[in-house]
């Protein structure tokens, strides 16, 4: 009886009429089917489920051997093809069999419930029909609608598909669903944007992170933010010396008090920084909120205040790019707020920029950028003259100009060594393509510890606002050192070339990219490249 309630319940599920209760059913069907399959049903037995792989065979047991002398205990008896006959295997290792036969076939179903779907061509359900809701793949979806596959990812983890599903690592989007629409214009229609004198009257840009857009000499960060004086500008700028020195709590405390502010200024620095500090103390909800409010920002920005819509642009495009995201819709182009920023924000803008055209793999653009912004006096800047040599970084070592990748990475740690400004090395350690474990840990090794820690603590808050968004599944189980070099591996190094890059054998690259593939649970490399940031 068992047995047939599991065979009528996996017809049901194979048919995909029960889409609501199918993991429930995972978990039912996975136990009494193990439980019919127990020693002692004939029943199935005679259907062909025994001990082996395949139709049972009637095999003939070995013959005993021969006791030798002062033994009386004899082994178990062995069948032909090397295993304990089924009766003489004990009854709990044949349950944990089962189930985890039954419960890695389930997975196989589960996986492909959208293909399945797809091949059953009956009509979209009538009320009270036995036909089948028809549902669109996030492929399908993304060309009917004409936006990126990231976009639809977004669109369904934030739930504005109604009807749609999530079935293991992808989404089945019902056919007859519509384009969700911006609710931020909805809302910008419903009620028009104050005028920049209700935010204050402040459009001007001396509270847009004011450390970032000061020159200094290095070593003289923190005495900067001390000469300052009292007050809201001062106290952004010591939330940005926290951050970039590696103290997201200080930081996110320091700027949360502005996140509200009128001041525009205040107001999308202290999101800025908060969103970025949450993401290191792996407060993936609050990091999304600051994020919101910089694309709300851009959304109210009207066209007559184009000072006030640069810097909503300005963040927000600093906000989505860093974290990989879709940039939002109402961003405008780079060219029409550039002119607009301050010498410092500008340099800064200007890294923005050469990371995306990164992510877009135009490495040569994108280094040319650095080096033309590097030349034209952004050095004066510390902080964005940092970010831009690590991006070039980037660039050179996806090129495999490793001498130019090493000349630009000593640069960026002369400027940030004697005032600590060690976050940025943190946040791109997986995109330096094994640089600092090639240059800095060998020279500085306790510094590199703590980039180390920063590597982590950032890049796991990153991943919990990243991978939902755009359904890419990054990978979060490796050590710091596997996942640089597997970065290398993904991007076509050799074993020989990584071994000389980082000075040690190629066992020990061997060694590291297995590891890597074994807990990735891929069998080649190529496999590798779908939890890589390529």
């Amino acid at each position: 009886g068992k047995a047939e309630v599991c065979k009528t319940s996996m017809h049901q599920f194979k048919s995909g009429r029960h889409l609501q209760t199918k993991r429930l059913f995972c978990n039912t069907a996975a136990f009494l089917f193990a439980w019919a399959c127990m020693p002692g049903k004939p029943a199935l037995q005679r259907q062909g489920f025994g001990a082996c792989k395949g139709p049972r065979r009637k095999v003939q047991a070995c013959p005993a051997p021969p006791a030798r002398h002062g033994h009386t205990e004899r082994r178990p008896r062995r069948c032909a093809q090397g295993r304990p006959p089924f009766a003489a295997r004990p009854p709990r290792a044949v349950f944990l069999q089962r189930v985890f036969l039954l419960r890695k076939s389930l997975k196989i179903y589960e996986l492909s419930y959208i293909i399945s779907l797809k091949e059953n061509k009956a009509k979209p359900r009538a009320k009270g029909g036995d036909g089948v809701e028809s549902y669109l793949s996030i492929r399908e979806a993304a060309q009917k609608w004409g936006v990126s596959q990231r976009r639809i990812n977004q669109y369904c983890a934030e739930g504005r598909i109604p009807g749609a599903q999530r079935v293991g690592k992808n989404w089945a989007i019902p056919t007859g669903a519509e384009k969700p629409g911006d609710p931020r214009r909805a809302r910008r229609q419903a009620k028009p944007a104050p005028p920049p004198a209700a935010r204050g009257g402040q459009v001007d840009h001396a509270n847009l992170m004011p450390l970032m857009n000061t020159p200094f000499a290095p070593g003289h960060c923190r005495q900067t933010v001390q000469a300052m004086p009292p007050g809201p500008r001062r106290d952004i700028a010591m939330a940005e010396y926290y951050y970039f020195t590696g103290h997201p709590a200080q930081a996110a405390r320091a700027a949360e008090p502005y996140l509200t502010s009128p001041d525009m200024g205040l107001h999308l620095s202290a999101c800025l920084i908060y969103a970025y500090a949450s993401l290191s103390l792996k407060r993936a909800q609050r990091a999304k909120f600051a994020l919101g409010e910089l694309n709300a920002s851009l959304a109210s920005a009207g066209a007559q205040v184009p000072r006030f819509r640069a810097a909503a642009a300005f963040v927000a495009f600093a906000g989505t790019v860093l974290l990989h995201l879709p940039l939002p819709e109402e961003i405008p182009q780079v060219e029409s707020f550039l002119p607009l920023l301050p010498p410092g924000l500008r340099a800064f803008a200007l890294y923005v920029q050469a990371h995306y055209l990164y992510l877009k793999k135009e490495y040569a653009h994108s280094a040319g950028m650095v080096e033309a912004t590097l030349a034209m006096g952004a050095s004066a800047y510390p902080i964005s003259a940092i970010y831009l040599h690590l991006v070039a970084v980037m660039n050179y070592m996806s090129m495999k100009q490793t001498g130019r990748a090493q000349a630009h990475l000593l640069a960026a740690w002369e400027i940030a060594r004697p005032d600590d400004l060690i976050e940025g090395f943190g946040e791109h350690h997986g995109l330096l393509g094994a640089m600092l474990e090639a240059v800095i840990k060998p020279k500085w090794p306790e510094d590199f510890k703590r980039v180390i820690d920063i590597t982590y603590r950032f890049s796991s808050g990153w991943r919990r606002v990243h991978n939902p968004i755009t359904g890419h599944d990054v990978a979060d189980d490796l050590t710091t050192t596997e996942f640089a070099i597997a970065m290398l591996a993904a991007r076509d190094w050799t074993t020989q070339e990584i071994a000389q890059h980082l000075d040690i054998s190629a066992n020990t690259v061997k060694t590291h990219i297995y590891e890597a593939m074994r807990k990735l649970n891929v069998e080649n490399r190529k496999g590798l490249k779908q939890h890589m940031l390529l």
